[in-house]
Formats: structure tokens, C-alpha cells, sequence
């Protein structure tokens, strides 16, 4: 999945009007736009922050974390993980998984917001809607493991032949392209969320566009939605494990990524739980909070740009960059945050093998930084392309402070190890997901975090037919391996394959492993039971609960 103060000055105001502002003030302090504590043990509600505004909350279509997020706390698959991230029921109070496909069975209490019953059609449905080509969704490919999903994806079949069948209300049959013995896993994450065709149908082509046009069947549901300020999510009382769930309101009435904010917000009790950067390390350490590291398990990359008609669909050109950047050195003396660590490989560290850690098992072989070879690459290139000199080079990154410095950082590098010009393009995260995906771009900084957990949720990312492929890399041999990870049953062939494209990935300069991201935060003592995840949407606050503080 892609993985992002308001002053009033009182000036020249005659005295009625300022009197106006200033109770407008004090109603907006006290929670008059949703703005209030972080937390509040009386109203259980905690506020927070979102890095940005969701960009697709439609579960079929959507294909990045801070939708991801949310939909996570307001929608529920057939199964999902608990507070120890192992994979419990959710929808489904059980199910079987076999080499030719699946059968999951519903519970009768599982219920949408309206008080109507989930059911199996719910998911055929959404599953349908998914691969659907009129739909266009980046993620169709998560479901080629069912049968005929890829040629329903292709336009060659109809929606109909896809292997998913409602045998009844509470009983779903899936029957596998080949085999997927972690199917159940994946149907915890959001693609695999039930959709009402109903309720769909009557939104009139504005499913998932606000609060009253999504139906929801998770621990929350959205109360409110201002696009672009402010989303509040309420518990839901038709939930099936409602008991379970302590909070009763998440506020996310601040959509920032500015470091300095943030921290200012949690300082200030407005908010229960904040990232730490490098610029905060210092304060936070004064004002002695207890300051959190976690490993996100996400990697941060850059990726090229292989259409035609771009200098960085010449491998050459690729390998020039590729021998002129150090990710340790952009790790440790631009980034600078603890927890980070230097990309090596397409596939982070903490993926398991066969009988140990896949990076163990399938060591990379790493290119080490040196600017002589990077400029006879640069050469070769220049050559094969018939150019005299290089036109400028459009790198497209976020807005977020760590992007940055990153994107500065290349651009001095390479200006100086190649002589290369480099013009960054910087956008907020929903305009930088369609530029992507319009391939708008030369070079992009984008991330991904697993959807699932197994290598290939990494392995299958530049198959030719892959939308996530946003550089539109092909390569036979790179697809061919990819099919031998799909479909093996033999855990040592299918971690030979996923160490073929790995060496592919670094051969061909495919795309450059930046970083594996770690987080530093903090969170009020009187918030316990969150939840972080290397696999589907994180933070989780569906386990929260508000504590005594003396007790902490």
C-alpha cells in the first residue's frame, strides 16, 4: 500500500466584532469544530492528527495508507488482526483454506450501520467491482490469485466468471487460480472489504465521497467529513464485537505533516499521540516524554520512469544514478532519525524465508556507491541516446519535511557526481498518487508497505501488469519469476524466485531502495491499547482504551 495552528490576530476590530471572534474562538476551543483534548476520559474521545485528506475511500479502489487508515477503523473484512497482530474472524467466524480454494463462513450478528445483515453477496459484489476494468482499480491484481481474475481485469471474461460464489447468506466460496495458502491473511485488508450493491447503487456514482455516502460495517463510523479539515469517527453500536471496542469517538480535526505543529499539538494536550522528528528530538527529550521507536517495516524507494520518450528508460542512465547515490549516507547524515535504516533490497528485512529471514536465506548484492562507473554509465547512455547533453530530470516527491531534504539531496548529488540538473516537483500526497499514476514524473520518491504476510506482497510489484508498476517497467523474465512466486506450493522454489527478482530489481536498476522507515513518537499516558503494524493499516486505535494516568 503507498505510504503523509490557526492564528487570529485581532487587529482594527471594533468592539462588538471582537467580541463576536473571540466567543467564536472560545466555542472553537472547546470543541465547537471537533478540536478538543486529546484525550477526554468523560466523552472517551480521543483527537489526533492525519498527515492529509484520505484520497479514495471506496475499499475496491483505494491504494494508499491514510485511506487505508481509516477505512481500517470503519469497515471490517472477513477476517482481521487482533491486538497482538495475530489474524482473528472478523465478518467470518470461520473458514477453510485448501490448494483449489476457499470457503469462509459468516457470523449472523455481523451488521451494516443501517442495521441490515452483511452478507456473502456483499463480498461478491465488492470483489467483482475490484477487477471490474470499468473500475480502473490499481489494486485488481491483489485478487489474480481467484479464479479468472486476471482475464475479467483484461476485459476477456465477465464480471460473472469470477471465481466467487454467495452459496447462501452466510456461506462464500472462492475457488483459486492456483494455489494461495495465505488467502485468509489477505482478506483482512481493505480490497477484500464487503461493499452493499444496494446502498452502492443508490449513491449514484458518489460511493465513498462523504460521511452519508458510505455504509459501514467496522468498530467506528463517520459522523463527519469536511473535505480537506476534518474527519470524526463515532463507535458503532450495530458493530458485532461492540463490547470490545472502549472508545467512543476518534477526532482527526487537524490534517498536517508539519513536524513543528504536531509537536506544538501534543505539548499543548490537543492532541493524544504524535510522530517525533529529527528537528523534535531534543525537545521532546526535555519536556521528558517517553519517546517510542517503531519499525514500520515499509520500504522507501526511488523509482524511474521507463515509457518512452524518458532518458530514465535507458538502463544505463538508471545504473549512472543507481552507482551515484548512498543510501547509508542519506540515512545517516541527511535523514538523521533513529530508527531508519539504509534500503538494500526491494524486499525489507523483516520478511520471513524458509527457514529464516528471506534477506538472510537470498543475501542482495548491494552496488556500492562510486562516481567513477556512475559517470561511465552516464557516457554509455548519453551515447545510446543520441544526445550531446541531458535535459533536465523531473524528480516528483511529497511535502513532507523528510522528503525534502531527501529531494535536495539528490539533487545536489547528482548535479555533482553527473553534472545532471535536477528539477524537484513537490506535491501534497493526493496530487502526487495521480501524477504517479498518470506517469508524470522522470523519477519519483515512493514507498510501499505489505498488504499481506509473504514476500510477494513486495515480489509482484513490477510485474508488467502490475498498476503499483507506476514506472511501467517490463521485463519477461521479471514476470515469468513472478508467476513461479504465484503459483508454487514449494516454499523453496517460490523464495529461489523472489531471490531472482531481487537480483533483477538491482541488476536492472529497476528502482533504488532508499530507506526502511522507522517512527519515533509519543503518546499520552492516559492511552493505552494502541496497536502498531508492519501488515495492514496502521496506528490501530480499534483496541484503545482511556487510563487513570496516576496509575501509568
Amino acid at each position: 500500500m503507498r505510504t503523509p495552528g490557526q492564528q487570529l490576530l485581532l487587529l482594527g476590530l471594533g468592539s462588538v466584532l471582537a467580541i463576536a471572534l473571540i466567543m467564536a474562538l472560545l466555542s472553537w476551543a472547546s470543541g465547537g469544530s471537533g478540536a478538543g483534548a486529546g484525550v477526554d476520559p468523560e466523552t472517551g474521545t480521543i483527537t489526533l492528527v492525519l498527515d492529509t485528506e484520505p484520497p479514495q475511500m471506496n475499499s475496491s479502489l483505494s491504494a494508499d495508507a491514510i485511506s487505508g487508515r481509516v477505512l481500517g477503523h470503519i469497515m471490517e473484512g472477513l477476517t482481521r488482526q487482533d491486538a497482538n497482530n495475530e489474524l482473528v474472524p472478523g465478518v467470518a467466524e470461520r473458514w477453510e483454506v485448501t490448494e483449489s480454494g476457499a470457503t469462509f463462513w459468516l457470523r449472523n450478528d455481523a451488521k451494516w450501520s443501517d442495521g441490515k445483515p452483511v452478507t456473502a453477496h456483499d463480498f461478491v459484489f465488492a470483489w467483482r467491482n475490484t477487477v471490474d476494468p470499468n473500475s480502473a482499480s490499481e489494486y485488481a491484481n491483489i485478487m489474480f490469485g481467484i479464479r479468472n481474475a486476471e482475464a475479467i481485469s483484461a476485459g476477456k471474461l465477465p464480471l460473472t466468471a469470477l471465481g466467487v460464489t454467495a452459496v447462501n447468506d452466510r456461506e462464500l466460496r472462492i475457488e483459486f487460480a492456483n494455489p494461495v495458502p495465505y488467502f485468509a491473511r489477505m482478506t483482512s485488508f481493505s480490497t477484500f472489504y464487503p461493499i452493499r450493491e444496494d446502498f452502492y447503487r443508490s449513491t449514484q456514482g458518489r460511493y465513498a465521497s462523504s460521511a452519508d455516502t458510505l455504509l459501514y460495517n467496522g468498530p467506528f463510523v463517520m459522523e463527519r467529513w469536511v473535505h480537506g479539515a476534518h474527519i470524526r469517527l463515532v463507535k458503532n453500536p450495530r458493530y458485532w464485537n461492540r463490547d470490545e471496542i472502549k472508545l467512543n469517538v476518534i477526532d482527526f480535526p487537524y490534517f498536517t505533516t508539519d513536524g513543528n505543529t504536531i509537536i506544538n499539538l501534543f505539548r499543548d494536550g490537543k492532541i493524544a499521540m504524535a510522530d517525533i522528528g529529527q528537528q523534535n528530538i531534543q525537545e521532546a527529550q526535555l519536556q521528558g516524554w517517553t519517546i517510542n521507536s517503531f519499525s514500520e517495516g515499509a520500504l522507501f524507494y526511488v523509482e524511474f520512469n521507463h515509457r518512452p520518450g524518458h532518458v530514465t528508460r535507458n538502463r544505463n542512465f538508471r545504473k549512472a544514478i543507481q552507482y551515484a547515490l548512498d543510501s547509508s549516507e542519506e540515512v545517516n547524515r541527511v535523514i538523521k532519525i533513529p530508527g531508519y535504516a539504509p534500503g538494500r533490497s526491494l524486499f525489507p528485512e523483516w520478511l520471513d524465508g524458509v527457514d529464516d529471514s528471506f534477506r538472510k536465506e537470498y543475501p542482495v548484492r548491494e552496488v556500492s556507491p562510486d562516481w567513477d562507473k556512475a559517470r561511465e554509465h552516464l557516457e554509455l547512455a548519453r551515447k545510446e541516446l543520441g544526445l550531446e547533453r541531458f535535459p533536465p530530470i523531473m524528480l516528483l516527491t511529497g511535502d513532507s519535511p523528510v522528503a525534502n531534504k531527501v529531494s535536495e539531496y539528490y539533487q545536489e548529488t547528482l548535479k555533482q557526481a553527473l553534472g545532471l540538473e535536477v528539477r524537484i516537483d513537490v506535491q501534497i500526497f493526493k496530487q502526487r498518487l495521480a501524477k504517479m499514476l498518470a506517469g508524470d514524473f522522470d523519477l519519483v520518491m515512493a514507498g510501499w508497505s505489505a498488504d499481506y504476510a509473504d514476500p510477494l506482497a513486495y515480489g509482484e510489484l513490477f510485474h508488467s501488469a502490475n498498476a503499483q508498476n507506476r514506472g511501467r517497467y517490463r521485463n519477461p523474465e521479471m514476470d515469468r519469476q513472478i508467476a513461479i512466486a504465484r503459483t508454487s506450493t514449494d516454499p523453496r522454489t517460490r523464495m529461489d524466485a523472489f531471490g531472482r527478482i531481487q537480483d533483477i530489481v538491482v541488476d536492472d536498476a529497476v528502482i533504488l531502495p532508499e530507506y526502511e522507515r522507522g517512527r519515533l513518537y509519543v503518546v499520552d499516558p492516559a492511552l493505552s491499547g494502541l496497536v502498531r503494524r508492519v501488515v495492514g493499516f496502521d496506528p490501530d486505535f480499534t483496541y484503545a482504551r482511556i487510563v487513570d494516568k496516576v496509575s501509568q
